[in-house]
């Protein structure tokens, strides 16, 4: 059955989010007067990243919701569990001021998305917030380009849970056969799409992944730029691929 439609995740696929929380975390602690209290900017941006990665886990798991791991993440990253919610939510929107200033599209998203309106419809599915995805894409300049964007926070279930590749489905009236879903990370994204019965295509930028055993299932691409001839050739055998 041909592929009538692409879902996309956000974060580090379509939107360089490392890049954009790296340099806006570090304006931010320079702004804030807080880098030289955790020995190095590497040392710091390590332990936002390390923050960040456990409490979307717990987000994640159904353990909180979308508010308060962002909350908890900058109490723990400043070791700070006194913090009231309002105390959180400010130095959180501080960063955020630094962090969007810093947003940008990968140089290979808007070339496929071009090269792909016309063949291949277009949504969104993504573990964060629709508050959050919606206006970031807004700001990128790419809103109008997919017809659904649907997001863990409003959805109740959250990648790699099949439900939510099923959720993108349904809202484009498609079969799971008849969907490519293209995230970054190989289990969340990579497997999570596979298992759900989407064509799954991983893309691992500038080889991210490169020591990990890639999952079974899902196509692995270095760029975008690889999409269209692998969707439009017999995608459940692929096309050449950068990583053979």
């Amino acid at each position: 059955m041909p592929i009538k439609a692409v879902v996309w995740d956000v974060d580090d696929t379509l939107f360089d989010y490392t890049t954009a929380d790296r340099e806006g975390m570090h304006a931010h602690l320079v702004a804030e007067g807080l880098l030289a209290g955790y020995g190095s900017a590497e040392e710091a941006l390590v332990r936002w990243r390390e923050t960040t990665d456990r409490q979307w886990a717990r987000f994640a798991a159904g353990e909180v919701d979308f508010v308060t791991q962002r909350r908890d993440r900058v109490r723990v990253f400043l070791g700070r569990p006194e913090l009231t919610d309002a105390e959180a939510d400010d130095w959180f929107q501080r960063y955020v001021t630094h962090y969007e200033s810093a947003w940008s599209l990968f140089p290979d998203v808007l070339p496929v998305l071009d090269a792909l309106a016309d063949s291949h419809r277009h949504a969104v599915l993504s573990n964060s917030s629709l508050t959050v995805q919606d206006r970031k894409l807004r700001v990128l300049g790419v809103h109008d380009r997919f017809e659904a964007i649907l997001c863990a926070a409003e959805l109740g279930v959250s990648k790699p849970e099949s439900g939510a590749f099923a959720a993108a489905c349904d809202a484009l009236g498609l079969a799971s056969s008849e969907v490519a879903y293209v995230g970054d990370h190989p289990e969340i994204d990579g497997r999570g799409a596979h298992d759900a019965g989407l064509l799954s295509v991983w893309i691992d930028r500038g080889g991210v992944y490169a020591a990990v055993d890639p999952p079974a299932g899902p196509r692995r691409i270095a760029s975008l730029a690889e999409l269209p001839a692998l969707l439009g050739a017999d995608t459940r055998f692929g096309a050449p691929s950068t990583f053979g």
